[in-house]
C-alpha cells in the first residue's frame, strides 16, 4: 500500500511521537531525527599537521560531488537527480526507495586554507580530505609606541 506523503516524509511518520512508546533498535532516529537520512555523517580526526575529514556519501558517482573553498568556508555538496527512463521488466517502478535531491554541509576552515592545500579522494562511498592546521605566528616582543596627533 503507497501512503500519501507530503515533501517527501510519510504523513504518518510522526503520528505515535507524543506516545511514551519504546524504540528498540531505532538508533538512527535517535542520533540523527527525522533527517538522519539526508545528513552527511562526517568523522573528523586530528594529526600533528592538520586534520583528516570523512564524509560519508554513499551512493553518489564522483561526478555527483562538489567542494568550494570560499572566504574560509569549505561546502560540499551533493546532488542525485531521478532518472525517468529506467523502466522494469513489466514496464514502470511501483516504487523506488532511492534517495534524489541535494544536500550539502559547510565547515570554517579558515582563511589560511587554499585549493591547492585540500586533496580530496573519493573511494567506497566515502569522501577523504586532509586539512592543514594554521601556522602559529610568533608573537613580537617589542614595545611600538603610537604617535598621538594634535
Amino acid at each position: 500500500m503507497l501512503l500519501p506523503s507530503v515533501f517527501r516524509e510519510s504523513l504518518f511518520d510522526n503520528f505515535l511521537e507524543d506516545f511514551a512508546f519504546p524504540t528498540f533498535g531505532n538508533t538512527e532516529k535517535q542520533l540523527y531525527g527525522k533527517q538522519g537520512k539526508n545528513l552527511m555523517k562526517t568523522d573528523v580526526k586530528e594529526t600533528e599537521t592538520g586534520y583528516v575529514v570523512d564524509i560519508d556519501l554513499a551512493g553518489f558517482k564522483k561526478d555527483e560531488i562538489k567542494m568550494q573553498l570560499d572566504h574560509g568556508y569549505l561546502t560540499v555538496s551533493a546532488s542525485k537527480g531521478v532518472e525517468n527512463g529506467e523502466k522494469d521488466q513489466e514496464g514502470n517502478y511501483v516504487r523506488r526507495e532511492r534517495y534524489t535531491g541535494s544536500m550539502s554541509r559547510s565547515f570554517y576552515v579558515g582563511e589560511h586554507v587554499t585549493e591547492k592545500d585540500v586533496h580530496p579522494k573519493y573511494e567506497n562511498g566515502i569522501l577523504t580530505f586532509e586539512l592543514p592546521r594554521e601556522e602559529k605566528k610568533p608573537v613580537e616582543e617589542k614595545s611600538r609606541y603610537i604617535a598621538i596627533e594634535g
